[in-house]
């Protein structure tokens, strides 16, 4: 008596698994609610052919491939980056619209501004710090200066005579570090980016400047800027002709720039590690590593955790910078 019953109870369960199977996969990509599901955009908040505009289309093109959706890079440079800090932020908070900041808009900033319109510990989720590559000290092509050293001691001669162009905050800190370390004195001239400050030694409006070394190289090497030194402890194989800092004389200035990526703190941690698993995924394309290398570039792909630290250790080291080189909060 009991036999039919088991039997129809197994064939019952049989049945019930097998329309489970069935049904999965009808139910399972609703249920995991793939991201991105339409175009992108990644705001940089700089003009184009800055460093970080560069690392910000480099991963947009490989992301939109691993996707299949577009992926837009929008500039919206000045205000010390604050502009495309709050078209970042004033953007629904959904994973479409992606910060692609650099140590200034991350970390310097925090450092010395009085009052932030932003917080970028508590406004922003990390995402993953992309790359970190050191500067060039770069004159005009008709520059007088041939050396660091010529530069330097023209400087002490005339104390703020010479001026330099800054492409952001980070970069002035950078600029008043090297007046710190080699006891100079000279005068900043503000500019909306890296691109415009390159510009500015291009068209001989400045004297110098501490810039990406991404935006300068091809420049440099085709001999539209001179570069005096390298902000490495070794030379650049693309520019092995110009002194690392070391051999330049100030081997404690060693000025990174560094890109990152980051979204609306008011993201769903989901799309927060969605996106680290794409920009992972991205970095670690073949092309995209060897471009890296030979900008001699370091590329990081860190954790979100990862970054979070490393901006807290950046705040603190440009507090103390900020403090060293005398500059006034804003």
């Amino acid at each position: 008596m009991q036999q039919p019953f088991r039997s129809r109870r197994r064939f019952l369960g049989m049945a019930a698994a097998a329309l489970a199977g069935i049904a999965a996969p009808l139910t399972a990509p609703a249920a995991e609610d793939v991201f991105p599901t339409r175009p992108m955009r990644f705001i940089v908040p700089f003009p184009a052919g800055s460093g970080t505009d560069t690392t910000a289309r480099m991963f947009a093109k490989k992301i939109g491939e691993l996707t299949g959706q577009g992926v837009v890079v929008e500039n919206k440079p000045g205000g010390n980056g604050f502009i495309g800090v709050q078209t970042a932020l004033n953007a629904p908070a959904d994973g479409y619209t992606v910060f692609i900041g650099s140590n200034s808009t991350l970390s310097t900033n925090a450092a010395t501004f009085r009052k932030l319109p932003y917080d970028p510990l508590t406004d922003f989720a990390p995402i993953t710090l992309l790359s970190r590559g050191p500067c060039l000290i770069i004159v005009p092509a008709s520059s007088p200066y041939r050396t660091l050293a010529e530069l330097l001691e023209d400087a002490r001669k005339r104390p703020g005579a010479l001026n330099y162009g800054s492409g952001s905050i980070s970069y002035t800190l950078y600029s008043e570090w090297l007046n710190e370390l080699a006891k100079i004195k000279t005068t900043s001239v503000p500019y909306k980016g890296a691109g415009d400050a390159i510009n500015g030694v291009m068209a001989a409006n400045v004297d110098f400047a501490v810039v990406d070394a991404t935006g300068a190289i091809e420049l440099a090497r085709g001999g539209k800027i001179r570069a005096l030194a390298f902000t490495a402890p070794q030379r650049s194989p693309l520019l092995p002709e110009v002194p690392s800092i070391v051999e330049a004389g100030l081997p404690d200035f060693l000025a990174y720039n560094w890109v990152a990526a980051a979204i609306s703190a008011k993201a769903p941690p989901a799309v927060v590690k969605r996106l680290q698993d794409l920009f992972t995924q991205a970095g670690n394309a073949p092309d995209v590593r060897d471009y890296y290398t030979r900008q001699s570039t370091e590329l990081i792909l860190s954790s979100p955790a990862e970054m979070r630290q490393y901006q807290k250790d950046e705040i603190v080291r440009w507090k103390r910078l900020a403090v060293v080189a005398k500059i006034p909060l804003q």
